[in-house]
């Protein structure tokens, strides 16, 4: 990946995570993703009162992906952290958005957590998600 395409991620998640819904958790978590087509989303957690109810960043930037026509995604970007302060760990997909990933990205997609520019660590989905259950499982 083109470094200027990884800072433009990684900035993407940062200022996501500027509009992130956290009055519970005050955990704010932003993500920026682009598809095989060139294309940037971005998506921030949003969260509700009915814990269930509530959908992390990496998922809503991939459901506005998808329900914009990108269904493939070739990188995304994470940064996350207590509201109002800096990121100070790296924030990782969970489990579910890990398997979220994985529809739409191969094994090869790049997997960025990151506390700034120039602090951040590259995974492949398959380096977080080893084994994964996907679509070529159930055909």
């Amino acid at each position: 990946m083109k470094e200027e395409l990884r800072e433009q991620l990684i900035q993407g998640a940062l200022k996501a995570r500027e509009t992130a819904y956290a009055p519970y958790s005050h955990y704010c978590v932003g993500a920026a993703l682009v598809t095989e087509s060139g294309q940037i989303f971005t998506g921030c957690n949003i969260e509700n009162a009915s814990y269930g109810a509530t959908c992390c960043a990496e998922r809503t930037a991939v459901f506005k992906a998808v329900s914009s026509g990108g269904k493939k995604i070739r990188a995304i970007a994470i940064a996350g952290g207590i509201e109002g302060r800096e990121p100070e760990d790296y924030a990782y997909p969970c489990g579910i958005c890990r398997q979220v990933l994985s529809e739409f990205g191969g094994p090869d997609m790049i997997v960025i957590a990151a506390r700034s520019a120039l602090d951040y660590q590259e995974y492949t989905l398959d380096g977080l998600l080893p084994h994964s259950f996907g679509g070529g499982s159930i055909r």
